[in-house]
C-alpha cells in the first residue's frame, strides 16, 4: 500500500479527531478540526447509519495508522511483534510504535510532524549513539542518544521547529536539551505516557477476527 499523500486534514475530520499531522497548525483554531469537524465529502453532514461493531474497530485501526503515518504493512508487521511479546499485546504495540526513531524526533520537536520527522531521519540529520540512521522504523531503545547531525544543527528549519517545541512537554521517557538539540532515551515508555487518541484493545479485536 503506497503512502497517502493527499490533505492530511481530511483524514482528521475523516476521523473526527486531531491526529497531528499539520505540524504546528493543529495547535492553534486553524486546526480543521476547530474549524469544521464533519467528515469530508458532499455528504459529510449527512445523518450517518449505525456503524457496525466490525466498523468501530476498523476505525480505531485506521485512526491509530494514520495517527503514526504507517502504511498497513508495516503496521501489521509491528502488530506482529508485539503479539509475541509477554505482556499486553495493546501496550505492546503502542510503545513498538512510539519507540520509531521517526517518532522520537518528533516528540523531541526536531520535525514539526511525524511526516517532516521522517524525512530528516530518511536524509541523515538524525544520529543515534553518534551513528547516522537514515531508517525511520528504526526501533530505540533505553539510554539510546538522539541527536541532530553536527552539519545540520544550523539549518533554519531544524533551529525554528526546536524553539517551538520548547512550549510543548516531551514525555516522560524521552530527555531533550534544545540548545544541543541532543536527547536520550531515558526508559521504555508505560502506557500512561503514551498520548495517542485510541482504544488499542479495539485495535487488537480488529486483528484477533
Amino acid at each position: 500500500m503506497s503512502r497517502y499523500t493527499g490533505a492530511v486534514c481530511r483524514l482528521c475530520r475523516a476521523e473526527g479527531t486531531k491526529l497531528f499531522l499539520k505540524g504546528d497548525r493543529c495547535y492553534t483554531e486553524k486546526c480543521a478540526i476547530n474549524k469544521r469537524n464533519v467528515r469530508p465529502g458532499q455528504h459529510g453532514q449527512s445523518r450517518r447509519s449505525k456503524v457496525s461493531e466490525y466498523g468501530i474497530r476498523l476505525r480505531e485501526k485506521q485512526k491509530l495508522r494514520r495517527f503514526y503515518g504507517i502504511n498497513e504493512t508495516q503496521f501489521r508487521r509491528f502488530f506482529a511483534a508485539a503479539s509475541k511479546m509477554a505482556g499486553q499485546t495493546g501496550h505492546n504495540f503502542l510503545q513498538i510504535l512510539e519507540r520509531r526513531l521517526d517518532n522520537v524526533a518528533y516528540r523531541f520537536g526536531i520535525g514539526v510532524s511525524r511526516s517532516q520527522a521522517r524525512q530528516f531521519v530518511m536524509h541523515g540529520h538524525v544520529l543515534v549513539n553518534g551513528n547516522k540512521v537514515d531508517i525511520p522504523s528504526y526501533l530505540v531503545k533505553a539510554g539510546d542518544a538522539i541527536s541532530v547531525h553536527q552539519g545540520s544543527k544550523d539549518k533554519p528549519v531544524i533551529k525554528e521547529n526546536v524553539e517551538v517545541a520548547g512550549s510543548r512537554t516531551i514525555p516522560g521517557w524521552l530527555q531533550f536539551d534544545p540548545e544541543r538539540q541532543e536527547g536520550r532515551v531515558i526508559a521504555l515508555p508505560t502506557r500512561e505516557q503514551i498520548e495517542v487518541p485510541v482504544k488499542e484493545q479495539l485495535v487488537v479485536e480488529f486483528y484477533a477476527r
